[in-house]
């Protein structure tokens, strides 16, 4: 059985890397912003083909207008809803970065097992893309985070180690 790290081993860079920026503004209505392929066709028509898995629609999430009457006057805002990724966050992006580099440097094959040490979002990506592309999956945390975010890493099939918080254990 091989194990590799998923953020070490796998020679992936740091979570901002793969992310852009959530947050971004114009001064002037009159620039143009170009519209994304995934455009929706209309309300309720969807984003167009069927999708063969729910990793497809990660990363293809909305820029969203902030309306007028909340911008500061002169300012058009537009928001990335990372919350539209499958898992609501920004490190779907990540995990998916993680996995499919790996994969490709032939770092990470069928059967083999990713670990990874969080203190919650990452690894709950990382068990979604496991469980999606039939990895094992170990997920380490400290004792004292979020006893929620342990049972959906378990519910996604990781094996969660908890350290003790006695014995100083950090989990990361």
């Amino acid at each position: 059985m091989k194990i590799c790290s998923a953020l070490l081993a796998c020679g992936v860079g740091a979570a901002g890397a793969f992310a852009p920026p959530l947050f971004g503004y114009r001064t002037s209505s009159s620039q143009s912003v170009s519209s994304s392929s995934l455009a929706a066709a209309g309300r309720g028509a969807g984003y167009g083909s069927l999708l063969n898995d729910i990793t497809e629609t990660i990363g293809n999430t909305p820029v969203v207008k902030i309306s007028d009457k909340t911008s500061p006057p002169g300012r058009t805002i537009y928001a990335k809803c990372e919350f539209f990724n499958p898992l609501s966050s920004v490190k779907d992006r990540l995990a998916l970065a993680i996995i499919e580099q790996a994969e490709k440097d032939g770092k990470l094959k069928p059967g083999d097992t990713v670990v990874e040490a969080t203190s919650g979002n990452t690894g709950i990506a990382v068990a979604m893309m496991c469980a999606q592309r039939g990895y094992n999956c170990v997920i380490t945390m400290a004792e004292p985070f979020s006893v929620e975010r342990r049972k959906i890493m378990r519910m996604l099939g990781a094996k969660v180690i908890v350290t003790p918080k006695k014995d100083k254990g950090s989990g990361m």
